[in-house]
């Protein structure tokens, strides 16, 4: 067993219990777990695109980040003249940025380019990461601790990742995405929905009982589609700079924008897939 495998499992030992513990904590326990790793990821992006705290838009960007995870936390509401929305602070932040950067003296494909990278990489960290903390503060039935739904989308991401990495290196013939991930494979992808599948049916019948199976087994589904090709996303804008972590800061796992890429993109399809049918 290689160095590296060791310190990632030793790494998950300790992370997933305390990941877990705060799930089913929830409130404020909830709401700074989500805030630290957002601002994390926002600094591994920030830095990687050539921004430095010497930048106005360094700042300017971390602000936006903070500013549209509090617009989702209830107890941040502002009762100003301007909307405390998150569409609101993101086309402020696009105008603004744009405007600096207009000035700037590169020539204006780069600037164009620059600006475009930056409100992509605000908007992808700010507005997807609060509906994990929106995930875990729906109790719409009642039927259920909101901590079991975040537990359900960190298994079924976490076995089907694990799977998909197993029968990809087993089995895996064919590319998925060679031009953005040249490891993943159509056999890993079908390997990680089966992983994926699996949590689902083993929910229904431990903590998720009162929710009908066949919702279960639909939203392991389609969290793990979005889940994985999130990850080639993350893997797309990484390839885009030539790096292959977006940070050591993770021990054997990366950054965080490694480890928690598919997360970013199964939150919303589980938040909006329990809220339109009600669960």
């Amino acid at each position: 067993m290689s160095r590296n495998l060791l310190t990632r499992i030793a790494v998950a030992i300790v992370a997933i219990p305390a990941i877990l513990w705060i799930s089913y904590q929830g409130g404020w326990w909830l709401f700074g777990m989500i805030s630290l790793f957002a601002i994390g990821a926002a600094l591994e992006f920030l830095i990687n695109e050539g921004f430095r705290p010497v930048s106005v838009l360094f700042w300017l960007g971390l602000v936006t980040v903070g500013l549209l995870l509090a617009s989702r936390y209830p107890g941040l509401s502002w009762d100003g003249p301007i909307p405390f929305e998150p569409l609101v602070v993101i086309l402020s932040f696009m105008l603004i940025a744009g405007m600096i950067l207009a000035t700037g003296r590169i020539p204006p494909a780069q600037l164009f380019e620059k600006n475009v990278r930056l409100v992509w990489g605000v908007a992808y960290i700010g507005l997807l990461y609060p509906f994990v903390f929106l995930l875990g503060s729906h109790s719409a039935t009642g039927a259920y601790l909101s901590g079991d739904l975040l537990l359900f989308l960190f298994g079924l991401l976490w076995v089907g990742d694990t799977a998909a990495m197993g029968i990809g290196k087993w089995l895996g013939k064919h590319k998925l995405a060679s031009a953005v991930s040249p490891n993943k494979t159509v056999e890993g992808f079908l390997g990680g929905l089966v992983g994926a599948l699996l949590i689902g049916l083993l929910m229904s019948v431990w903590r998720l009982h009162d929710i009908p199976r066949v919702h279960l087994v639909s939203m392991a589904i389609c969290c793990s589609v979005f889940g994985q090709l999130g990850d080639l996303v993350e893997s797309m804008w990484k390839r885009s700079l030539g790096i292959k972590d977006s940070s050591p800061v993770i021990p054997g796992h990366g950054g965080v924008l490694d480890r928690f890429d598919s997360l970013l993109f199964a939150a919303p399809v589980m938040y909006y897939y329990v809220t339109i049918f009600r669960l």
